[in-house]
């Protein structure tokens, strides 16, 4: 079993546990032994044989057609993003670059340190912090240059796990992880195969398959005399292969205070 198909088999797994009979047309059974669809039911819904599925899920040789891929997609409810995903297991593309840290051009390099109005950083597909700016380095000194923002996410005492935001931030970031980084890169198998041994959280998380683009979203922070600040991000392509993270803050927003305060002090020091 080559590394791909089995990646696949597990997806395929994974997803049809998530998939509720009553919302695709089963009834509910008292008895019913598996969670989630039966292997008949995702081939009678795909419009493919129960033999051909079965080798799909045990990781055996196949070759798909657009049509099984749509059948399959269908079947197990996956929006755009996920089936996007679901191709790219179905039929992984030769690799076309070295793994490691992709290349960052010095205007890229430039840009983030002379952003001094708002926290900038770079990451890539791994989620390793590649650059940040003066203000991203005092705000979120976890998400400086060296760092991995999935073992800074897991790496959080209690008391910011309990908070109500956290769960769903650590649940994105997992499956902007499965999407965006290369499933055979050595750096993401160690990042993956660490958290894996400590956290069974991430463990749960990372099981469930779920891949989505890591985009967009807020994260609550300890800012000094400020006591905890809701941050809004957004994140931003940037040429290689690498995502630029800006948080920028709505204008007279806490947040925006406790960055013209840190700025301030920055200024200070600096003078």
């Amino acid at each position: 079993m080559s590394p791909e198909s089995n990646r696949f088999a597990q997806y395929l797994r994974a997803r049809r546990a998530q998939v509720k009979p009553e919302d695709v047309g089963f009834p509910q059974d008292a008895v019913r032994r598996v969670a989630g669809l039966k292997r008949e039911e995702v081939a009678e819904l795909a419009g493919i044989s129960l033999e051909y599925y079965t080798r799909l899920e045990q990781g055996q040789p196949y070759q798909l057609s657009e049509q099984v891929l749509s059948g399959l997609s269908r079947a197990l409810r996956l929006d755009a993003d996920a089936a996007r995903y679901f191709y790219r297991l179905a039929l992984p593309e030769p690799p076309t670059r070295s793994t490691g840290t992709p290349s960052l051009s010095e205007h890229v390099i430039h840009l983030v340190d002379g952003w001094s109005d708002v926290p900038v950083f770079v990451e890539d597909s791994n989620l390793d912090i590649v650059v940040a700016n003066d203000l991203s380095r005092a705000i979120f000194p976890f998400l400086a240059p060296g760092s991995n923002a999935a073992l800074s996410m897991f790496s959080v005492p209690d008391k910011v796990r309990a908070l109500d935001g956290w769960l769903p931030l650590a649940r994105a970031c997992v499956a902007g992880l499965r999407f965006q980084a290369d499933p055979n890169d050595p750096r993401l198998q160690e990042i993956v195969g660490e958290l894996s041994v400590r956290d069974p959280l991430f463990r749960e998380l990372w099981a469930d398959h779920h891949a989505e683009p890591f985009t967009s979203g807020e994260i609550d922070v300890f800012v000094d005399g400020f006591g905890l600040v809701r941050f809004d991000w957004q994140m931003l392509n940037v040429p290689g292969g690498l995502q630029m993270v800006v948080w920028a803050p709505a204008s007279g927003s806490l947040a925006a205070d406790a960055i013209d305060h840190v700025r301030a002090k920055l200024r200070t020091e600096a003078a």
